[in-house]
């Protein structure tokens, strides 16, 4: 009897899953595959049951003659192992991202004579509810705040890009792209005070209060699911701190990165070309122990950024301090640098994880952009947050475009770059 093999990375099983399974059955025998956790993340939504869970309703369906784990996003093991003689899939993977799956699969099917089926995709109005549902299981706050931790457990590098509205963090939500055969896409969100400062017209010096910050993350949350990593800038008074974690913990916000400075709040790249004063070690670690003392979940989490190497304290001082921070409770250490050479990161990186090798890393590679996740990897960094780039990269264009209306006093010179207004509205979810 020939074998007949599809993919399933639902949590629900509907009328689609089921309408795959009967064609299947006109051909042959019929194996589902279950998608790994780590495999799921990297091109679809988070998961809201475990593997196992996921595992056994498949296992539970009427016309299924064994499950699988499928691993990879790609179909080259499975394909391998079992030999198919057909794979079925709905008709979405012919286009987009999910194109690249399809055409792994092509590829290793035409070796041997193999088949695709495509059958019609099945969306209608109780498949569009019940997708409607699971996004909003994964929005609220009790499975959201703990996204972050399990990424850590998951992913080689938690990939993390800045948003500061609605609209970039459907960008952050929904962009997957498609490269030498291999899908990726954004694990998390970063609010950070720079770019939310920028977004409002405001001068990022704290100005922006938190009440205005935590409307942006409402803002945010309304309308994604992935875990957002927040800038606590300082932290501000212990006394104000406590308030802050449990305001965002209750919000379903995973992280705070919180620094290691005192005063009024200067960004860190200016460095020592302004006067910036870097807090006692005794004080911030009662500061991360008032936090940690505050929360009600063992969810949510403080992360310490040490500041020494951007005020040129020296190696030494940082790694003190993060030996000293850890111990006071922070559940990561982030480590900037302002040079250009992500040498002296690298460094720190490596000295820290010859005592420490749980703790997480968090970078911010900005200033030395050539360095890759690979790369950062290696050494022992856990998350990698693009901390600016979509404001940055907003900017100049906006700014080009009203340059060229004023210029030559109409908008048709200004059309060929503009992304159709249709193609913005895809991105919003109707009701």
């Amino acid at each position: 009897m020939k074998t007949v093999y599809t993919c399933f990375c639902t949590d629900v099983i509907h009328e689609g899953h089921l309408n795959v399974i009967k064609e299947a059955q006109k051909f042959g025998r019929v194996v589902v595959g279950v998608l790994s956790d780590e495999a799921v993340i990297r091109y679809n939504r988070f998961f809201t049951v475990d593997f196992e869970e996921r595992f056994q309703m498949v296992e539970k369906l009427d016309g299924v003659s064994k499950v699988v784990v499928q691993k990879e996003i790609m179909y080259d093991e499975i394909v391998k192992e079992l030999h198919p003689d057909y794979v079925i899939h709905g008709d979405n993977w012919k286009e987009g991202p999910l194109k690249a799956i399809r055409d792994n699969v092509r590829h290793l099917l035409d070796e041997y004579g193999g088949e695709i089926i495509d059958i019609p995709y099945t969306y209608n109005e109780n498949v569009k509810r019940i997708d409607a549902r699971m996004k909003e299981k994964l929005s609220m706050p009790e499975y959201r705040r703990k996204r972050l931790r399990q990424l850590l457990t998951l992913c080689p590098v938690v990939k993390t890009i800045e948003v500061h509205n609605g609209l970039t963090g459907l960008i952050a939500e929904k962009t997957v792209v498609e490269n030498n055969g291999e899908l990726a896409q954004f694990d998390a969100m970063w609010i950070s005070s720079l770019c939310d400062s920028i977004s409002k017209g405001k001068p990022d010096i704290e100005l922006v209060d938190m009440t205005s910050r935590f409307r942006t993350i409402d803002d945010v949350m309304e309308v994604t699911t992935k875990p957002i990593i927040f800038d606590g800038d300082t932290g501000g008074l212990i006394e104000h701190f406590v308030y802050t974690v449990r305001s965002l913990e209750r919000m379903g916000v995973s992280a705070v990165i919180i620094e290691d400075k005192t005063g009024l709040k200067k960004n860190s790249l200016f460095g020592t070309e302004v006067e910036q004063t870097q807090d006692s070690i005794a004080h911030f670690c009662e500061k991360i122990q008032a936090g940690k003392k505050v929360q009600l979940t063992d969810d949510f989490m403080i992360i310490a950024r040490i500041e020494s190497l951007i005020l040129e304290k020296g190696m030494e001082d940082a790694l003190t301090r993060a030996d000293a921070y850890v111990g006071a409770g922070a559940d990561g250490i982030m480590i900037h640098s302002r040079k250009k050479d992500p040498a002296e990161i690298l460094e720190f990186c490596d000295r820290f994880r010859v005592k420490n090798k749980e703790t997480p890393i968090v970078v911010v590679p900005s200033s030395f952009n050539s360095v890759t996740e690979a790369e950062l990897a290696a050494h022992g960094v856990n998350i990698v947050i693009y901390a600016n780039q979509l404001t940055r990269s907003a900017f100049p264009v906006m700014e080009q475009t009203a340059e060229d209306i004023l210029k030559y006093h109409r908008a048709l010179e200004v059309d060929s770059r503009l992304l159709p207004i249709k193609d913005i509205l895809t991105l919003i979810d109707e009701l």
